[in-house]
């Protein structure tokens, strides 16, 4: 048995079940929504989790300070060769203080990959389904009903580009470019304007001005081998992804981050015989 099956068979059962909810509107209007409906109930589901991520991110702009005045302090005493292991401890020390004082959590990267084992899941799950494979909840008839199941006359099981017809090739790449097309501006417009950067390596800086490029160049590569239907959960999900990221830049910014700074600039009140600041959105 996968590792991942438990997930799979979780994610059956609240597809088998969303599907029997919305079951009134119709045999593709139902999977469509009950698709839309695992987007909703996942991403409810880490909710907390990114919470926690952006106080993580609160709480690391606000240790930044004082842990790069930690780097030159020892800096300083290793310029005339190795740091001692006395140093390396005090230094850890010191660097595990600092975060407890701001509540820097020791799992950060949790929340941020918290969802690729529920991609991965659901990837199987759309794969076994798309081969007439029964999951759990997802019964034959279920299976039969889903095969049966087309997004504009694609069907939702057909995997990749060339798995169909012209109609199907143009209606997949067009999901593919869509899920692409938002993953890349919800990047540029508000995650990389939250993020940090003045005190990073140009190397790092270059990175991360590239994510967007690679997510949406990775997407498109993608469209090539998954379900349709895993192309649609991508469109939504991504579309929630970018709602969330606009609330988090607009009210929620990284301190220190070019957003934040605009937020502050758009707070600020007009003083008498000043203009008013408008920030650009």
């Amino acid at each position: 048995m996968s590792v991942l099956a438990p997930l799979s068979h979780a994610l059956a059962a609240v597809l088998a079940g969303a599907h029997h909810v919305l079951s009134f509107a119709g045999s593709n209007a139902s999977w469509l929504l009950a698709i839309a409906a695992v987007v909703v109930l996942v991403r409810l589901a880490l909710l907390p989790l990114t919470i926690r991520g952006v106080r993580h991110a609160h709480a690391s702009a606000r240790a930044r300070p004082q842990l790069q005045a930690l780097t030159k302090k020892y800096a300083k005493k290793s310029s005339s060769g190795s740091p001692s292991q006395d140093d390396v401890m005090a230094m850890m020390a010191e660097r595990r203080k600092i975060n407890e004082e701001h509540g820097v959590p020791r799992f950060a990267l949790l929340a941020a990959f918290a969802q690729l084992p529920i991609f991965l899941a659901l990837y199987h799950l759309l794969s076994d389904v798309s081969r007439d494979t029964a999951v759990g909840a997802m019964s034959d008839s279920l299976v039969a009903s889903l095969g049966a199941a087309t997004f504009l006359g694609a069907p939702l099981t057909g995997h990749g580009y060339l798995s169909g017809d012209t109609a199907h090739l143009v209606i997949t790449l067009g999901l593919a470019a869509t899920a692409a097309l938002v993953s890349y501006l919800s990047q540029r417009m508000w995650v990389l304007p939250n993020m940090v950067m003045a005190d990073m390596p140009e190397t790092m800086v270059r990175v991360q001005e590239l994510m967007p490029v690679i997510s949406a160049a990775g997407m498109l590569l993608a469209g090539s081998s998954v379900p349709l239907a895993l192309l649609v959960y991508w469109v939504i999900s991504g579309l929630w992804t970018a709602g969330q990221a606009a609330v988090i830049h607009r009210w929620f910014p990284t301190p220190g981050s070019p957003a934040a700074e605009h937020r502050t600039l758009r707070l600020q009140p007009a003083s008498p015989g000043r203009p008013e600041v408008k920030v650009a959105r």
